[in-house]
């Protein structure tokens, strides 16, 4: 039995012959016209040849890759029966696709592969594999205990097979404040195994993990890649056994008797996705289209946002307030956000976390005033919680100290000044709930900023004695979002984890956009955004203008810089309004109006990145799906040589087509003549035109040949516009 199945230019062939657990024959490059005959064929080439002192059959790996048949790397079972059954031989009793029995030879479209199975009389599975309209794939497992004994389950990791050409591998560390920075390596015998024990996604967490032809870029290289969506612990990895044979996988991470099967008791592994691709954009734009066809969908047409954070952080003063929403409003903010400090004894980091009710000190008339406000304004109203998290100094830790994970009598050690709530004991769930649906029922609060600001150090449950409640803390956050979106079905929920610490699929199913980084610095924005962007597109990702002095980093930077890095984000502001100058205020004012005439380019156009020889010289963009309109950022982080870089050359365009390319600038910052010298610029180049006209190129020119690239200052942008001679302009 085969099954293909094909979208968007790939084609999985699985193999479910002779009863045994799904294999894949091919993931990658589509495979058009394949029929019974040569799927029959392709299988039977790729069975693994017979080595020295191997076992017969050479073992090909399932996605749930088994030891039975000779498998000696990562099982994608591991437990047992108090130490038996630790080995299970699973045989397939029903294979459907969409819904529908299959026998023989089925060729589909995307679709649903669903695989039964059993081991004996004592374990049933269900295997899941999923080709996207996208061309993602992903797949998830489902492992039953039939017997009467318990069955612990230590680990259940799906794996998809990789070429042998797949040789190096990218995927990212990264820290609080600088996260999802990238790292490469070859992919030699052994695993590169990333493992995250954190209870959340990670600042440092492998996020995608790549293997492709070595050297591979934005542009070039055959890439697969998977990702784990789950945002408590888990696992990513990849491996080369001593046959050659090559795998990507992941799942979650469980902790020592986590999961415990009763009988007729279940679990469900998280999504493992998968991406092929020729470079890294194309991989990129896999997830971006699966997340762009999410319910709800998250629209382009993006409000520019206003967060209070970095202006007053605890100092809540409504006057203050009053006068932010006032300026935020005339420079065009269209959403209101305030921060940390709003509720119970919360004057600082160190109380408070815990008691959502709304602080009578300092709000006697409750957060009537500012919303009203605000919303009379024109704005959204937005506020900031931390659900999952508790001061020991709060009412909630006094009254109730067994509501805290803990692994034995004693708490953890603390982070932050925070403990973690266990949202796995039923009663602190209702609670918590209790109190945010109290929040959102009495005032008009169109978003919430959804924080989490610690690791999960031995988050144990302490009514049962310690035992690990990861797993169920994770899917108690799960059934806390859905059930709070279900009472409030017109809510935006941002993910904020110490800033970038938990963006994943598995979170991005419930929330509608992320906060990249507390780091807001445009230098290392610069970074992290293109970075975040390989995974999630910039619709979803929190990108706001930073105050000139960075209150991260301590460097400054001039207003250009700040509002050019953060126009490819979901645009916002982090900064006291109060202390900007007027000709700021102005200048703001034109980035904001910049943004909103541009934001369904911005944020609805496909991403394009471009390799460039110096490290310090970026280029980005965005281009229309119809290729008539583009807009590019010309970046430069630090010295350069040669300077100017070499040539700029633009990818993503229709090659055939006729396109003008011009400078854009936005605000005195950018505010450069032809030839001549502006806040941004050495000297600009030739093909700038008299008053900014530009130059008319084919797509194939922009590309492969390219033009003089300006010179730019470090830690300056320039902006690109690229229209198409005929379409509509886009001034």
């Amino acid at each position: 039995m085969l099954v293909a199945l094909s979208a968007a230019g790939v084609t999985v062939l699985v193999d479910l012959r002779d009863g045994r657990l799904p294999a894949i024959v091919h993931w990658g490059a589509e495979l058009p016209g394949l029929d019974a005959a040569e799927a029959e064929a392709l299988a039977d080439a790729a069975e693994p040849v017979l080595g020295s002192n191997n076992v017969e059959p050479v073992p090909r790996p399932s996605v749930l890759p088994e030891h039975h048949l000779g498998w000696t790397g990562r099982p994608g079972i591991r437990g047992s029966y108090q130490g038996r059954g630790w080995s299970p031989f699973f045989r397939t009793t029903v294979v459907r696709l969409n819904g529908e029995p299959v026998d023989g030879f089925v060729a589909s479209g995307p679709g649903v592969l669903e695989v039964t199975a059993i081991d004996g009389d004592r374990l049933g599975l269900t295997v899941v594999l999923e080709l996207l309209p996208s061309g993602l794939l992903r797949a998830n497992a489902t492992l039953t205990n039939h017997a009467d004994d318990t069955y612990q389950l230590d680990d259940l990791v799906l794996a998809f097979p990789a070429p042998a050409e797949a040789a190096e591998l990218l995927d990212f560390g990264g820290r609080h404040n600088f996260e999802r920075r990238p790292q490469r390596r070859p992919l030699t015998t052994g695993t590169h195994l990333r493992e995250n024990r954190k209870g959340r996604t990670g600042a440092d967490s492998a996020y995608l993990l790549h293997a492709g032809t070595p050297g591979f870029g934005f542009a070039d290289g055959a890439i697969w890649a998977v990702h784990t969506a789950w945002s408590g612990n888990h696992t990513h990895y990849a491996e080369r056994v001593f046959t050659g044979e090559q795998v990507l996988g992941g799942g979650e991470l469980l902790l020592p008797g986590e999961v415990r099967l009763g009988a007729g008791e279940s679990y469900r592994s998280p999504w493992l996705y998968g991406a092929f691709g020729t470079g890294l954009d194309e991989v990129a734009r896999r997830f971006h289209r699966h997340l762009r066809a999410r319910e709800p969908r998250v629209s382009p047409d993006r409000p520019v946002t206003l967060n209070v954070w970095e202006a007053v952080y605890f100092e809540h003063d409504l006057d203050r307030l009053l006068d932010l929403a006032e300026r935020a409003a005339a420079a065009g903010v269209e959403r209101y956000v305030l921060d940390d400090g709003w509720f119970g004894s919360r004057r600082n980091d160190h109380a408070g976390l815990g008691d959502w009710v709304v602080s009578a000190d300092v709000w006697p008339r409750g957060l009537h005033p500012l919303i009203d406000r605000v919303r009379k304004l024109g704005m959204q109203f937005g506020l900031w919680f931390e659900p999952e998290m508790v001061n020991p100094d709060s009412d909630l830790a006094r009254a109730h100290p067994e509501w805290i994970m803990a692994a034995r009598d004693e708490w953890p050690v603390e982070s932050r000044h925070q403990q973690v709530l266990n949202l796995g004991l039923p009663e602190a769930y209702e609670h918590v709930k209790g109190q945010i649906l109290a929040i959102l029922d009495e005032y008009d609060i169109g978003y919430v900023k959804w924080d989490h600001n610690r690791d999960l150090i031995e988050a144990g449950t302490q009514p049962l004695g310690g035992r690990p409640g990861v797993h169920e803390q994770t899917l108690a956050f799960y059934r806390l979002l859905d059930e709070i979106r279900a009472a409030h079905p017109g809510l935006e929920i941002e993910s904020c984890s110490s800033g970038g610490a938990r963006v994943d699929l598995g979170v991005l199913e419930r929330t509608d956009r992320v906060w990249v980084s507390d780091n807001i610095d445009p230098h290392d924005r610069q970074s992290m955004l293109r970075w975040t962007t390989q995974l999630v597109p910039p619709e979803y990702l929190g990108a706001h203008i930073a105050s000139g002095a960075s209150h991260t980093t301590g460097r400054r930077h001039d207003l250009g810089f700040r509002a050019a890095t953060a126009i490819f984000g979901h645009l916002g502001i982090e900064w006291d309004l109060a202390k900007a100058t007027e000709a700021e205020s102005r200048e703001l004012a034109g980035w904001i109006a910049f943004f909103k005439e541009h934001r369904g380019l911005l944020l609805g156009g496909d991403l394009v990145r471009m390799d460039t020889a110096d490290p310090n010289v970026l280029v980005h963009g965005v281009v229309s799906p119809d290729r008539d309109h583009a807009l590019f950022a010309l970046v430069t982080l630090d010295s350069v040589a040669p300077d100017p870089p070499g040539r700029l050359r633009l990818r993503g365009l229709d090659p055939a087509r006729r396109y003008r390319i011009r400078p854009r600038f936005v605000g005195a910052a950018q505010s450069a003549p032809s030839h001549g010298t502006g806040a941004g610029f050495g000297t600009g180049p030739a093909w700038w035109g008299a008053a900014n006209e530009g130059v008319t190129l084919s797509g194939a020119a922009l590309e492969h040949a390219g033009l003089a690239f300006p010179r730019i200052r470090p830690d300056q942008a320039v902006l690109c516009s690229v229209d198409a001679l005929g379409a509509t302009p886009k001034e």
